[in-house]
């Protein structure tokens, strides 16, 4: 199941990585502000699978690591929202924004349906994926591509905590297999 999960992921994020048609967009193409709400977005969607973490599950360690989760991805939140409102501009939708919530649904309605070792199993590996493909979007995509300097610093910094979030991530997936 985790591999479809996040085989469906992945795929989403290649989607948007790929110029599909001459009317289809990449992520490439996104400007700051596009890329801003992504950001804010997938920021979102991990705070809401801690939540349900820490609803659902009695382990330790996955109790941990969503505790770090929302401090971490609020904390970011609150100084993205901080950055727009002093460059007086607001983060715009799109189309990969909405691709991430809606591949987040399916993510939580399964996760809504397990319990014990198979909710921590299946919530440490999604972790570990969605870490890695924001990681290499944000990385590989968006930082060589984002005009503002303010913008780009924040997301910098910004990377730099979700790169050791996918290491705390790996550790977790070995720890509940």
């Amino acid at each position: 199941m985790m591999k479809t999960t996040a085989v469906l992921f992945a795929a989403g994020i290649a989607f948007a990585l790929t110029p599909v048609t001459a009317t289809a967009q990449s992520a490439a193409d996104l400007n700051d502000l596009e890329m801003a709400h992504v950001a804010y977005t997938a920021d979102n969607i991990d705070i809401r699978y801690a939540h349900l973490a820490l609803a659902i599950s009695d382990n330790p360690t996955v109790r941990a690591f969503a505790e770090t989760m929302i401090r971490d991805h609020t904390a970011v939140n609150e100084q993205a929202l901080a950055l727009l409102a002093e460059l007086d501009v607001q983060a715009q939708d799109n189309f990969l924004s909405q691709q991430l919530l809606e591949n987040a649904e399916v993510i939580i309605d399964e996760l809504s349906g397990l319990r014990g070792a198979a909710f921590d199993r299946r919530y440490a590996e999604n972790e570990l994926a969605y870490h890695q493909a924001v990681n290499a979007l944000v990385g590989e995509t968006f930082i060589p591509n984002i005009e503002n300097a303010q913008v780009r610093a924040l997301f910098e910094a910004g990377l730099n905590i979700f790169q050791a979030h996918e290491g705390h991530a790996a550790m977790m997936v070995e720890s509940v297999n």
